[in-house]
This record gives C-alpha cells, structure tokens and sequence, in this order.
C-alpha cells in the first residue's frame, strides 16, 4: 500500500509541476502572452486523470524498487509519452486541440520525463537508505540450518524487497553465536532462540529449515504466534523459485497454491469490459456488413453464409467458434486429401493456395471480413479481443503438456503470434513460443499495442489466419 500510492501521489505531484513550469516556460520566457488561465486549468485536470488512470489500470509502478537507472528512464519516458498521446486524444475528441499551445506538449514531455526520473530515483533511494533501517520499517529474524545461512540471507538481502531490514539471523542447528554472516549478526542457537526473540525488536521471522520435523516446525510457529510475530515459513518442495506461489483457504484446509502465471482480478476485469465495449462496436459493423457479404458468399457458391466448428477454449471448454464461410461446403472432408500439402510445420494446416477457399473466400480472408463474426463470441465470454489461438478439437487432441499451456488463457481473436509475421510463420512450435510469450509478459498495455498493430496488419492485408 505505501509503495502503491505514495508512488502515485509522487507522480500527480510530478506532473502538476511539470505542466506549471511548461506554461511558464511557453508564456513567461519563449513568447510572453496572455493566456486562458481556466482553460489550461482544465488541460492540468486531464494530465491528473490520465495519470490516475495509467496508475490504476496499468500499474506499472509495482516493480519500481527492482528498476535500475535505465530500466527506471525507460519506464519514465514510456509513461509520459502515454500521457502526452493520451491528452493529444482528449483535447482532438473534445474539439479543443485549436486552443492548445503545441510546444507545450513538447515541453512537458521533457521536464515530466525528467522531474519524474529524478524523484523516483530520490524517493527509491531514501527508501532504501533511511526507511529500511528506520523503526518504521518490518524488522525481520531469520531462522536456518548453518549450511544454508550463507545462501538464505544472500538472498534476502538481494531480493530487493524495500519494507523489510534483516536485523539478526538464528543458525538452528549450530552454536555460531557472536558470528556474522553477510553483515548480519548471529544472535542465537535452537537452545536460546525463544529467550533471545523475546528481548528483541523484531517484527517478523523468517523460517527456512528444509527436513526438519513438520510437529517441531508448527510448535516454532505456534511460539512465535503467540508472541505476536508474523511467520514465513519456506516451503521447499521445488528447488526454484516461483513469484506466483500463494496461500489460500479451501474446504477449510490452508493450501499453498503453484501457478506459472496470477493474472490480477482488476485488470481481467477491465480486460473483460473492454471486450464487451469492443464486441458491440464490432458486432454494429458485422450487422452493416452482412448483407454484402452474405450476397456475395451465396452467388459464388452454394452453402450457407456462417461455419460453426468446435474449437477449444480456455482450459478445454469446448465452443462454437463463428465466421463468414470461405470455403466450399465439403473443405473438412477435403482435408484429408491435402494433408501433404501442409505448409506449417506441427499441429496446424494452412496452403497458401488452399483450393477449398472460394474465390469470395480469399478476398474476406485478405480483408480479415471473415473473423468478424467471432466478435458474437467475444460477447459471450468464449474469446476475447486479444488471446491465443483457439485450437480445433483434431489440433488438441495430440496436444501435450507444454502446448496445453497456450490454453490457460481465454482465446482470442488476435494475438501476438498474428501480429508477428502470420503468414510468414511456419512452424507450430514458434506460434507456440509467441503465445507463451503473451501470456508470461500479458498486461493491458500489451493488450492495446497489439489491438493496433492488428489494425495495421488488416489495412495493410498482411496474412490471414
């Protein structure tokens, strides 16, 4: 909490600064002139929301402890390149682009990306030199085996965490009190260690003790409960480290659950209402445009307009995926027939010159005008806008448990691997690679680039899936 929204008061107060001397600059020095004052009042209040907004949805400060100097510019210029687009976009819609001074822009984005890379770096580093040793900061003990007290408070140190300071260190198994190891005092023993914890100042203990007994390991937790202590106990089932690990309540057991990746609840939620916004948007145009296309579809071969086909969805749901028929009516059984004409590599079929497709076919494939009626399913909730690829039920069925993994998400209707170069791509094992890709790096801001770089690839008629 203290490192999500002092962050964010830091980045308000930034860019308040920043947009007052942009004025100043413009109008005082540059070219003295008056100038609306209630009006760059309102721009200023833009700046603030947009910042807000990039704050609560993208969150991309979460990780700003662990930023060095360029990872922290990089972040920094790409934050305020967001808000200056995002204000250019407001100030067009609202018809008010003519009143504002264009070199204000230019000028704000300079100072914002400059005053906000110096504060974070001031403010990261009185955290870490002050907060960290202060008596505001979790003052933490950690408790391990001597062959293990090197590499735990190794790590502990490196980790980088900025709210808590190891204060002193217990080497259970050995008498090394009086010992330091990496700057951190050994203060007691198995034998002394409650008696020496109820002198100190400590606000949290740190338990890593692989094997040993499960009834002596709860009595230490038990104790140190009662003492008013908070306990992370280091489960060592895997000899790597994974950041989604969490614990939770089930069935009235406390269960520690294992995910390669969390997704955060807030963001699936705006992602799911973005959906829902483009859907009807785009389900508008598919309703304009069905009666063209269907005309087209039925004078140039007989069948119906739509193809339904079961595809797999998130976790193996089966769905019916929608579209614009582009092929003649018998292209499954023809399949077969081609299956040594495949072009891709693994488990997908694509020809270039596929003779299943019709001649209308290949233009609403050229023009992507056959996928749009899957935004019906993007209504739904069985794809969203951007995802993996949903696979047929033949693709899933010699699936194994790497290529599974495309399919922990919900499939979309683009992706990365369609804005990659789709019609170049020819090997199943890298559209594989790209979705694992989005789905170990996925955020909103990834969501939005890619939703542009489709928009591209479609006018530019680059592929077709």
């Amino acid at each position: 909490m203290i490192e999500t929204y002092s962050v964010l008061m830091i980045d308000i107060l930034c860019v308040v600064v920043s947009y007052a001397l942009a004025l100043f600059i413009r109008f005082n020095i540059i070219h003295y002139e008056d100038y609306p004052g209630q009006f760059h009042l309102m721009v200023g209040a833009y700046i603030v929301i947009l910042c807000l907004l990039y704050n609560m949805f993208l969150d991309a400060n979460r990780n700003i402890f662990t930023r060095g100097y360029y990872q922290e510019f990089y972040y920094t210029a790409r934050y305020t390149a967001i808000l200056v687009v995002g204000l250019v976009v407001i100030l067009y819609l609202l018809q008010q682009s003519y009143e504002f001074s264009r070199s204000v822009y230019g000028i704000f984005a300079i100072l914002n990306t400059l005053v906000t890379y110096v504060v974070h770096m001031a403010f990261k580093k009185a955290i870490w030199k002050y907060y960290r040793k202060s008596t505001g900061a979790e003052k933490m003990l950690v408790v391990t085996k001597d062959i293990l007290a090197e590499e735990v408070l190794g790590n502990l140190i490196k980790g980088k965490e900025w709210y808590y300071d190891i204060t002193a260190a217990v080497i259970y198994d050995a008498d090394r009190r009086g010992d330091i190891v990496r700057n951190v005092p050994v203060v007691a023993s198995r034998e002394d260690l409650y008696e020496t914890v109820v002198q100190m100042m400590v606000d949290e203990v740190f338990i890593c003790l692989p094997g040993a007994p499960q009834a002596e390991v709860r009595d230490m937790v038990q104790r140190f409960e009662e003492m008013g202590l908070t306990c992370h106990y280091n489960v060592d089932l895997f000899s790597h480290a994974n950041p989604n690990t969490y614990v939770q309540q089930m069935a009235g057991y406390s269960v520690i659950s294992f995910s390669l990746k969390t997704m955060d609840s807030r963001r699936l939620l705006v992602k799911r209402l973005v959906d829902i916004l483009g859907a009807v948007v785009g389900l508008a145009i598919t309703a304009v445009l069905t009666p063209f296309v269907a005309l087209a579809i039925k004078i140039d071969s007989p069948g119906p307009v739509f193809f339904s086909q079961t595809r797999i969805g998130k976790n193996g749901r089966r769905f019916k995926i929608w579209k614009f028929r582009s092929m003649y009516t018998d292209a499954e059984e023809r399949r077969r027939e081609l299956e040594t004409h495949n072009e891709v590599k693994g488990l997908m079929f694509k020809m270039e010159d596929d003779p299943r497709v019709t001649r209308v076919g290949r233009f609403i494939r050229r023009t992507s005008l056959d996928e749009t009626p899957q935004f019906l399913n993007i209504l739904v909730g069985d794809m969203s806008l951007v995802g993996t690829r949903p696979p047929t039920e033949d693709e899933f069925e010699h699936y194994n448990g790497y290529y599974r993994r495309r399919m922990s998400i919900t499939p979309g209707l683009t992706g990365l691997w369609q804005v990659s170069g789709r019609s170049d791509i020819r090997d199943f094992e890298e559209i594989v690679k790209l979705d694992l890709e989005y789905i170990d790096n996925w955020s909103l801001g990834l969501d939005v680039k890619i939703l542009f770089m489709t928009v591209f690839a479609v006018l530019g008629r680059k592929g077709s899936k």
